[in-house]
């Protein structure tokens, strides 16, 4: 199998864009590909999906020790052609001053080529310095090929081309023109999900059709390396219960690291998809919930205005319906989601407080949290409060810690069988949380 990583001098250099048209490309050569995505990011990951029609997993190398990291690419790369992996940020940049969760200690992890993409946009012989300076900085990282983004003529680029070659030791994979075509809408927390975009096919076979014009596909396909595929396994306890568990799935929630929904299913759950805005029932003969994050504040009029289901929600969750919920599943659940002109929207009020959305971002990065003796790792990122008051009729489970800040603070609020919380956890980070949180679903 062959294998290769796209990284980036910095954020917001092309790295999407670029992996996405190279999925394209080779997909369109018949390769069956393996997406994965460095990093705690859900968005990326479905356009991946998108474009590849196979799902994307997430190896975030602060979250995920190492040899889960290996373990879960073996796992999800065997019996496909090729893998393909988007890196995070730049290239060295992780969660602190050392090289881990840095898309540069995945490509040592997992001993894999990598492709910089490199800003040539007026550009002349510092180009050179700024290659060498990569290549350098930490020469177990294997960089094997440049991407000039942002090149204004293919005069450009040759001139650009000798300049690498004759002051680097890397090849020159081709180039992106400058063109706005290649961007991708955004907002507060990263890149419009698929499942907002229209004419996102056209968008693509553009970006694709461009890209074949100008990037050398036989260099990159030369580059990717013969990656063996090793021996890897862990036991996962099979749960003795036949579990049915109803997963939130629809524009408004959206937000799953797909290795957890495989853990779910390998341990021996049924998932049953259902939608909280077109819904007006929870399916029949499930044992719990588990609602993700994604973009509830999008969405407020359609999720308050579905009534029936709100009602059926709330019922079963007074009566001791068990729930698990990360991020926008837990502002779901609170009485209301206030926006950011203070207008106020009906939720399922279950827990006794209310979702501010807030200008700023209010927590992101990597935490660590305890819940009941056992500790995880896991991510936040959001752009909304909870409005606390002297009537909380829930307690907090979670204690949460962010080291590179020294902060601490409470969350993970529980109320019956109900646990929801700002924190996304990938549940490979400590097999212990994911059977506690399975035994909520016991509950029933």
């Amino acid at each position: 199998m062959k294998a290769f990583l796209i990284a980036g001098t910095s954020s917001g250099i092309g790295k999407t864009s670029i992996t996405i048209a190279l999925m394209k490309i080779f997909r369109d050569r018949a390769y069956d590909i393996a997406p994965f995505k460095c990093g705690p990011d859900f968005i990326d990951p479905k356009f991946h999906k998108f474009v590849t029609k196979n799902n994307s997993y997430n190896l975030d190398t602060w979250m995920l020790d190492k040899d889960i990291i290996k373990y879960l690419f073996n796992k999800n790369s065997r019996d496909h052609g090729i893998s393909i992996i988007e890196g995070v940020m730049g290239l060295y940049d992780g969660a602190g001053i050392n090289d881990i969760g840095s898309t540069a200690y995945l490509a040592k992890i997992l001993n894999i080529p990598v492709i910089l993409v490199v800003n040539a946009k007026a550009a002349s012989r510092s180009i050179a310095v700024s290659i060498n300076g990569f290549c350098n900085f930490d020469k177990k990282v294997k960089i094997r090929g440049v991407i000039c983004n942002r090149i204004n003529s293919e005069s450009h680029y040759f001139l650009i081309k000798d300049i690498i070659e004759k002051y680097t030791k890397v090849k020159c994979c081709g180039y992106i023109k400058e063109d706005e075509k290649f961007n991708f809408q955004s907002r507060h927390l990263g890149l419009i999900p698929v499942e907002e975009l229209e004419n996102l096919e056209d968008k693509i076979n553009y970006i694709a059709q461009e890209g074949q014009k100008t990037l050398d596909i036989d260099l990159i396909e030369e580059i990717a390396s013969s990656y063996n595929i090793k021996k890897a396994k862990i036991d996962i306890k099979k749960s003795k219960e036949d579990l049915r568990i109803g997963i939130a799935k629809d524009q408004a929630f959206n937000f799953y690291y797909q290795n957890n929904l495989d853990l779910l299913e390998e341990s021996g759950v049924e998932l049953i998809p259902f939608s909280p805005m077109d819904d007006k029932r929870l399916p029949e003969n499930i044992n719990g919930l588990y609602i993700g994050g994604g973009f509830p504040e999008e969405f407020v009029e359609k999720l308050s205005n579905n009534k029936s289901f709100i009602s059926h929600l709330k019922e079963k969750l007074e009566g001791g319906f068990p729930v698990y919920a990360e991020c926008g599943g837990l502002m779901y659940l609170t009485q209301a989601i206030i926006d950011k002109n203070n207008n106020e929207y009906k939720m399922v009020g279950f827990f006794n407080t209310k979702t501010r959305m807030s200008k700023k971002l209010q927590r992101f990065g990597y935490i660590e949290l305890e819940y009941e003796g056992i500790k995880t790792k896991a991510h936040e990122f959001h752009h909304s409060i909870l409005d606390i008051n002297d009537k909380m009729d829930f307690i907090y489970k979670y204690r949460v810690k962010k080291n590179s800040k020294n902060k601490e603070w409470q969350c993970g609020l529980f109320k019956k069988n109900v646990l929801a919380g700002y924190a996304h956890v990938h549940f490979y980070s400590n097999l212990d949380f994911f059977y506690k949180i399975l035994e909520l679903f016991k509950n029933k």
